[in-house]
């Protein structure tokens, strides 16, 4: 298992669980909810109990923070969290949590090279909640469904996965 060579800027947090218990089989997009760059997430990570794998700062360039080997502690369900990719993305402070073009780009290069390195064929969205875990049918999934306080990653990302 390697980890994404897109990486700009690497600060590993803490707050992992290693090694992950299932095979990656699916990506999990999130919004940072604040335009930041990777250097202060990766601080964020060190001290707040939550990560991801990846970070896209409001640049375009792209941070690591938990290896693809270990699980993050970003979706609030650690089921999902042992199956995916977790990615946070620079993002508008309010609804509906627009990303810039250099982001929205990065996460687009990001995803496919996560995608050929674990062999994950397509990615597949239904924006279907009853279909979590079962891969042939969609193997995206969003924060909210584990999470109903969370509106994460905003309607923005939401309506473009």
């Amino acid at each position: 298992m390697s980890n994404s060579p897109l990486v700009n800027y690497t600060r590993i947090s803490p707050h992992r669980s290693s090694p992950r218990n299932h095979k990656i089989d699916t990506i999990t997009i999130h919004c940072v909810v604040g335009q930041c760059a990777v250097e202060p997430l990766g601080e964020l990570f060190q001290t707040k109990e939550a990560s991801s794998h990846y970070g896209i700062g409001y640049d375009g360039r792209i941070g690591m923070y938990v290896e693809e080997k270990d699980r993050s502690w970003c979706s609030s369900n650690a089921e999902n969290d042992n199956r995916a990719i977790t990615i946070e993305c620079a993002s508008d402070a309010f609804e509906p949590y627009a990303i810039n073009d250099k982001v929205y780009n990065a996460l687009i290069k990001l995803c496919a090279d996560i995608c050929k390195r674990n062999g994950i064929k397509k990615l597949k969205w239904k924006a279907d909640p009853s279909l979590i875990g079962k891969v042939d049918k969609q193997n995206m999934t969003v924060h909210r469904w584990f999470n109903p306080g969370k509106s994460c990653p905003g309607d923005y990302i939401y309506n473009r996965l």
